[in-house]
């Protein structure tokens, strides 16, 4: 099985109601090889090795960002991800403040005065049927960032997959 697209999984603690009334959504799933794993391993397989073309776009989107008033990621955040040997809800994971942390699933994200977002890193199944579910949902507060996702979201959703699909490739999943 490679990364494909799906439904946000009902056994997701994402908030339903925030789920249906996102003005963006999106979730893929990936073969998990490794269903001992952490979410947090699993965060890192994933999000903790962008080639250094992604990193250096990531700056630049950073960067853009914050001009319009949006928080960003320093870029220490993105070139050299800290790994703690321990977190928890309010930490910070990469870049995101940590919103819900289970043994089976990881909830990150940011509040912004244009938009909110969050990231689920979700671990399903066991044995040869065990996965990896990455959703994300935006919730948008003004034209701002309905304006800043339209420039975005093609960007986010060959990301994601595309870094899924490394992980994968790799073997960290």
């Amino acid at each position: 099985m490679r990364v494909i697209a799906c439904d946000i999984p009902l056994a997701s603690t994402l908030d339903r109601h925030a789920v249906e009334a996102a003005w963006f959504r999106d979730s893929y799933r990936a073969p998990l090889a490794h269903p001992q794993a952490g979410v947090v391993q699993i965060f890192f397989a994933i999000f903790g090795h962008h080639p250094w073309w992604m990193k250096l776009l990531l700056l630049v989107r950073n960067r853009l960002a914050s001009w319009g008033g949006l928080a960003a990621p320093t870029a220490a955040e993105i070139m050299h991800p800290m790994v703690k040997p321990r977190y928890g809800v309010g930490d910070t994971i990469g870049p995101w403040p940590i919103f819900s942390l289970t043994d089976f699933e990881l909830v990150a994200g940011r509040n912004n005065k244009h938009l909110d977002f969050r990231l689920s890193v979700l671990k399903e199944g066991q044995g040869d049927a065990a996965s990896v579910v990455v959703s994300t949902i935006c919730s948008v507060h003004n034209t701002f960032g309905k304006v800043y996702l339209w420039f975005i979201i093609p960007f986010h959703k060959w990301g994601v997959q595309r870094l899924m699909a490394r992980a994968v490739a790799a073997g960290r999943l």
